[in-house]
C-alpha cells in the first residue's frame, strides 16, 4: 500500500463534509484548507532509487488524494499529468474517493475510452440527497471498477435500484470525533440486506463515535471505531 497526495486542500462540497477530519486536522495546526496547491509528491509513482527501480513497487494499491479531492476544481491542469502517470504505472492499481464525481470527464485522456483497468473510484455519499444526486451520474461513467462508501452515513437510505453488477462494494461507517452525528446500527444493517439482495459486497468499516444500537447511545473511543466494526463481523463478499 502506498498513498500519492499530488496535491492537497480541499473545499467542503455537501453535508458529509460538516466534520471532515482534514479540516479538523489542518485547523489545528493552522493551515486553511481552503488553499488547494501542488505538493512536491507530484511525480511520487515515478520516483526510482539509486539502481533505477521504481521506489513504488509493481502490484501496490496507491491511495490517491486522501487529503484533498482528486476531482477538485483547482486541479484540472494538473490532473492531466496525474493521468499520465497513472498511465505509466499500469503494474500499481490507484484507488480514490470523490464528492465531485459530476466533473470525471474534465481533462480524461483521449485513450480512456471504457476506463483503465488500474483505477478504482470510490463514491461517497452520506444520506439520501446525496445518493440520488451522485450514484446515477456515476453508474454511467467509463469506470472500470467502482464502489460506494456511505461515510460518514447521516440517515437511512435506499439506494437499492442502484445496485448493479457494476458496482463491486459498499461500505458503510460513521463519523469520528466529538459531538458528531449518530450512526444507527439499523441503518447499517439495512444497506447490507439491500447489498446482499442484490449481490454487491458490503463492508461495514467503523462504528460512529456516537453510536446508536437497539435504542441506546454509545461513545466510542476512536482507537475502538474499526475494531467494533469488525467484532459485529456482518460483511458480505458477494457470491
Amino acid at each position: 500500500m502506498a498513498v500519492w497526495n499530488p496535491w492537497k486542500g480541499c473545499h467542503k462540497k455537501s453535508e458529509g463534509c460538516e466534520n471532515c477530519y482534514i479540516h479538523r486536522a489542518n485547523a489545528r495546526k493552522g493551515i486553511n484548507t481552503d488553499i488547494i496547491y501542488k505538493t512536491e509528491d507530484i511525480h511520487k509513482p515515478i520516483e526510482k532509487d539509486k539502481k533505477g527501480n521504481y521506489k513504488i513497487k509493481s502490484g501496490q494499491t496507491v491511495f490517491l488524494c486522501f487529503n484533498s479531492d482528486f476531482l477538485i476544481e483547482e486541479a484540472d491542469e494538473w490532473r492531466k499529468e496525474v493521468w499520465e502517470i497513472i498511465r505509466m504505472r499500469e503494474d500499481l492499481n490507484f484507488f480514490f474517493i470523490t464528492k465531485r464525481i459530476e466533473r470525471f470527464t474534465i481533462g480524461l485522456p483521449d485513450d480512456f475510452a471504457y476506463g483503465f483497468d488500474n483505477v478504482a473510484v470510490c463514491i461517497t455519499i452520506e444520506n439520501q440527497l446525496m445518493a440520488d444526486e451522485r450514484i446515477p451520474i456515476f453508474r454511467e461513467l467509463p469506470i472500470k471498477h467502482k464502489l460506494i462508501t456511505i461515510q460518514p452515513m447521516l440517515e437511512k437510505i435506499d439506494i437499492s435500484d442502484y445496485l448493479d453488477d457494476t458496482i463491486e462494494c459498499v461500505v458503510v461507517g460513521g463519523e469520528s470525533g466529538k459531538d458528531v452525528r449518530p450512526l444507527d446500527y439499523e441503518w447499517v444493517l439495512d444497506i447490507r440486506r439491500q447489498c446482499i439482495e442484490r449481490n454487491v459486497s458490503f463492508e461495514f468499516r467503523q462504528v460512529g463515535s456516537t453510536f446508536i444500537k437497539d435504542g441506546s447511545t454509545y461513545k466510542i473511543q476512536k482507537q475502538y471505531l474499526c475494531s467494533q466494526a469488525r467484532k459485529a463481523n456482518i460483511s458480505y463478499k458477494k457470491a
